[in-house]
């Protein structure tokens, strides 16, 4: 087997890693990229080739991390993950801990970890590497690793959202609620939302996004019962798809470009949180880029028209 081969064999894998890592599909691919460029340039064939690129791929991405999260210190309103279309990485014995780990909730508690004690967990607690080989990875000794596991552990068992672990009846939910959406059935969309649901909007200041967070049941299907709507008037689309493991959709204009997506979380028979990304910039590896701001402005123009 050609080194290409070996590494396009692990390509979904190192993916996987880096995304968890980073919370972001731009930034994850170009850190497989990276590993690749240096695997070549190894003069010796290592004696795992997983283990020396998860290794190299980690490192990468903690690096890329300590920079992205001063830029996120400074991002304007919410920030969130990059939607994710697709895991490369498939595990059928894991599947259900491997999407867990991808959800929007699981990468914002990843947040609140130092880079560290982030590549750590997603090593060790996600994808099951022994400490022998995270400790080879990070740069650090097998105990100091334990110890940033254990801590890594307390904080993400300490605030992890629990989900609906039946896919069926989320997604039959997400239908419903969708249904509802497009009919802007208030009432209705106000039945399947938790009484103390939030939506949460990421425009990075470069899409119309909610100011700031909007809360409970009455408000939100108020938002999304009076504004989506319209979109039917002006042709734009709500694409339902799995996103990042859960329930979402995918908004796009008249000529069919992306201009925002959505995920669904949910729990007990309802909806717990909303959270929709238009930021342009995380928004390319899902299809061609729309104009959120001229969406935004049809839509107040079909308003206005009276539809």
């Amino acid at each position: 087997m050609t080194r290409a081969e070996e590494f396009e064999d692990l390509r979904g894998l190192l993916f996987s890693i880096a995304y968890r890592i980073l919370g972001s599909v731009a930034e994850a691919e170009d850190a497989v990229q990276e590993a690749w460029l240096r695997f070549e340039a190894t003069p010796t064939q290592p004696t795992s080739t997983k283990a020396f690129l998860s290794a190299i791929v980690t490192r990468i991405s903690i690096d890329v991390l300590r920079s992205a999260r001063v830029r996120r210190e400074q991002y304007v309103g919410q920030w969130l993950p990059e939607p994710l279309v697709e895991d490369p990485y498939e595990d059928p014995a894991r599947a259900a801990e491997l999407a867990d780990s991808v959800s929007m909730a699981a990468l914002l508690l990843l947040e609140r970890l130092s880079p560290l004690e982030r590549a750590v967990f997603v090593l060790r607690e996600v994808f099951g590497f022994g400490f022998p080989e995270v400790a080879a990875a990070v740069g650090r000794s097998e105990a100091a690793c334990r110890q940033l596991a254990a801590r890594a552990r307390r904080h993400m068992e300490g605030g992890q959202a629990r989900f609906e672990a039946d896919r069926k009846v989320r997604d039959e939910l997400a239908a419903r609620f969708f249904d509802a959406l497009m009919g802007g059935d208030v009432d209705a969309l106000r039945e399947l939302l938790a009484a103390d649901v939030q939506m949460v909007g990421d425009g990075g200041g470069k899409a119309p996004a909610f100011a700031r967070i909007v809360h409970g049941a009455i408000n939100v299907a108020r938002v999304l019962g009076t504004n989506f709507p319209l979109l039917a008037d002006i042709e734009a689309k709500i694409e339902p798809r799995q996103l990042n493991g859960a329930p979402g959709a995918v908004l796009r204009d008249r000529d069919g470009r992306v201009v925002g997506t959505m995920t669904l979380e949910v729990l007990d028979g309802r909806i717990q949180t909303i959270r929709s990304v238009v930021n342009p910039d995380k928004l390319g590896h899902v299809g061609p880029v729309g104009d959120g701001w001229a969406l935004a402005d049809e839509i107040k123009r079909a308003r206005r028209s009276g539809h």
